[in-house]
């Protein structure tokens, strides 16, 4: 099943044979499995390849061992090279591997620090991303320490949790992409009723606490995976909006833990005012929350607010995996930071200045954080006063899913 894999990271994801060079980020760990990526996207006549390869271990060891101003002056994490491929025009494909608590003995302001140099050190890749100008996807693939966390002692640990990657990434079925341009025609339809539906608000509920309201900029666009014609999550089962950033209301009680640049931050919650988070509180990690919150003037608004059904495949397994790319696909998420340029009409044609006025967050940050329950309801009020049922029980309520089958949708399957 590697070799499908293999094919629909290459093939739908990142549509690579459109391409003359590949920047790939991995950790060393998994080498082999890059090795078979290369000598395929080599067949598909990708002749410039770059193998951005980074130990965890060596970083780790460095952080401990440097002082911040060390770390300040030092190259170490210095990705100016993702600029030079973004100039290029190439395909970027970053294969996550996760280990969990290696970074937990790192102080906050030295994890900070580290994310801080690595974003502003690709200035040209960020926004070409941000523009939807670039061929990119993440995905990942099962390690050994992060098998073993997750299945603790089982002698299988790894096959685990590779059968589950590829069971959410639907290797299992014959023919993935046929399956993946199915799933996106369904994500497509709905996104384009909640479109139709002029909403000016979103409430959501839980028994967590939850009680927040955000607000929706006129002539917003529910986006998906289906708009790009790349998946630049692997797997994607959201549609998302980025809402009006200064005007979200009330609390909201993260569902799931949040690993950040290797640190763990679990059982925290966050309030708003006028957009701002104005207080929070963390079990777990709050020194590394005040990081991200603190990172830039504008990561403390929200930029994203996504709705995946708590019956998706990945909800499904019941289980925290501890990296945002499977678990924000198994539950409804919010970001701080940046917002999205192409969930407003329009917004890609935008400066930045322009897409603040319009109400889209820009931040040199974008935090993912799940927020999902079995028992969450969101409800929606258009511009006419009409109040609908967005979300029941922890998925797209009954109306919504019976509407969005209606929608037309012209979407060419490879």
């Amino acid at each position: 099943m590697e070799e499908k894999y293999i094919e629909l990271l290459l093939e739908k994801c990142s549509k690579v044979r459109e391409r003359k060079s590949l920047l790939l980020n991995y950790s060393k760990e998994i080498q082999p499995f890059i090795d078979k990526l290369t000598e395929k996207a080599k067949e598909y006549g990708v002749e410039d390849i770059y193998l951005d390869c980074y130990n965890i271990e060596e970083e780790h060891n460095f952080l401990k061992n440097k002082t911040i101003k060390e770390i300040e002056e030092s190259k170490y994490f210095d990705k100016s090279i993702w600029d030079t491929y973004a100039k290029k025009n190439a395909c970027f494909l970053i294969i996550e591997t996760e280990y969990p608590g290696l970074m937990d003995d790192i102080e906050a302001e030295k994890l900070s620090l580290s994310a801080k140099i690595k974003r502003e050190t690709r200035p040209i890749y960020r926004k070409m991303v941000e523009r939807c100008e670039l061929s990119w996807c993440i995905a990942a693939y099962p390690g050994a320490c992060w098998a073993e966390h997750l299945f603790k002692a089982e002698k299988n640990s790894y096959q685990k949790l590779k059968d589950a990657i590829f069971r959410m990434c639907m290797i299992d079925k014959n023919n993935p992409i046929e399956q993946w341009d199915k799933h996106l025609q369904n994500i497509g339809k709905i996104q384009n009723y909640l479109n139709s539906l002029n909403l000016i608000k979103l409430h959501y509920t839980n028994s967590l606490g939850t009680n927040l309201e955000i607000f929706l900029p006129e002539n917003y666009l529910y986006a998906s995976a289906l708009d790009n014609d790349i998946i630049v999550n692997m797997p994607s089962y959201e549609t998302f909006i980025s809402p009006i950033y200064n005007k979200t209301e009330g609390i909201v009680y993260a569902s799931k833990p949040l690993i950040y640049n290797g640190a763990l931050i679990n059982e925290f919650w966050l309030k708003f005012k006028n957009g701002k988070v104005i207080d929070y509180d963390a079990k777990v990690g709050k020194e590394v929350l005040k990081g991200i919150i603190e990172s830039d003037e504008q990561s403390c608004y929200l930029g994203e607010c996504a709705l995946v059904e708590n019956s998706s495949p990945i909800a499904q397994e019941n289980m925290n995996y501890e990296t945002t790319l499977i678990d924000e696909n198994a539950s409804c998420h919010l970001a701080l930071g940046a917002g999205f340029a192409e969930c407003i009409e329009g917004g890609l044609e935008l400066t930045d200045e322009e897409l603040l006025k319009k109400g889209i967050n820009v931040s040199k940050n974008h935090v993912d954080f799940m927020i999902g329950t079995p028992d969450l309801t969101i409800t929606g009020e258009t511009k006419e006063g009409k109040v609908i049922q967005i979300f029941d029980k922890g998925n797209f309520s009954k109306e919504i899913k019976e509407e969005a089958k209606k929608c037309y949708l012209n979407y060419p399957s490879n």
